[in-house]
């Protein structure tokens, strides 16, 4: 039986795999840049093509205050997540990536679950814990929710961080005597910096865009930014609706890609160190 073999590096496949590629591309961000237009449509109700283009609806999203009051919201919750998600997800990177102990892989899944657990699962689970603590409808709630979605990416990007450091410039610290806080602070961290500020941004965006556990933890006077799109999608398709999705989209966009800009700038300079030491 005689027949060609196709691989990754013959022209067809090449071909193929950009066709199916930009096909991919194409069904996912049309309908998101679909919404733009939309956004600064003259009508009274979503349709499409607009009638004709106005700033109206974008004055009246910065005009009313329950759509502010939710942006804001968001923005609280998301920067608080940050900050928990960094600061353990950093601790815990350097506990599995320094350290060799039992169940070492198995608390790694554990720590990574979240990543690959349906989100409802998730919500129920947090719903009814936080049911019989009585903290349903508390900021603070979705915050500690949040954050166990968003240490995942922190962990993996500090991790690759700390894979590619060089241990030796952390030896020469100690040997001139610099303690291990000053150690971290004047060696470590500046080489592991772009992990943790892309962790950092991951996690922000990982709880700026959440709906779910919201949708399940939230309270009547604490609607998230996604809660109060949902709670308006069901009720009216105003273009207003349209205006903050476009808004939205920009700023995570924008922070994806400054996130997985200084991602590569870890794994460059892990690459760096390895073929340094080789």
């Amino acid at each position: 039986m005689t027949g060609y073999a196709i691989t990754l590096s013959s022209p067809l496949a090449r071909a193929l795999l950009g066709i199916v590629a930009l096909a991919v591309a194409l069904f996912l961000i049309v309908p998101v840049l679909v919404i733009v237009p939309l956004s600064f449509s003259s009508g009274s109700f979503l349709s499409f093509p607009p009638p004709g283009f106005s700033l109206r609806w974008y004055q009246q999203l910065f005009s009313r205050s329950d759509w502010m009051d939710s942006a804001w919201l968001s923005i609280w919750i998301a920067c608080v997540v940050a900050l928990l998600s960094t600061v353990l997800g950093t601790a815990a990177s350097f506990g599995l990536v320094r350290g060799k102990f039992p169940g070492q892989r198995l608390l790694v899944a554990f720590i990574l679950s979240p990543l690959i657990i349906p989100g409802i699962i998730v919500a129920i689970a947090v719903y009814f814990f936080y049911a019989r603590l009585q903290l349903v409808g508390s900021p603070v709630a979705i915050a500690v929710a949040h954050t166990a979605l968003a240490v995942p990416f922190v962990v993996v990007n500090v991790s690759a961080s700390l894979h590619g450091f060089d241990k030796r410039l952390e030896m020469a610290a100690q040997n001139l005597g610099a303690g291990a806080f000053d150690t971290f602070r004047l060696v470590i961290l500046p080489s592991i910096r772009p992990g943790v500020v892309a962790g950092a941004l991951f996690a922000f965006i990982t709880s700026f865009d959440e709906l779910i556990v919201a949708l399940f933890i939230a309270g009547p006077s604490q609607v998230t930014l996604p809660l109060r799109m949902w709670e308006s999608m069901r009720s009216s398709l105003e273009p207003t609706l349209a205006a903050v999705s476009t808004l939205a989209v920009v700023a995570s966009v924008s922070l994806f890609l400054c996130a997985s800009w200084l991602q590569r700038r870890a794994q460059a300079g892990a690459g760096k160190v390895v073929r340094e030491g080789a």
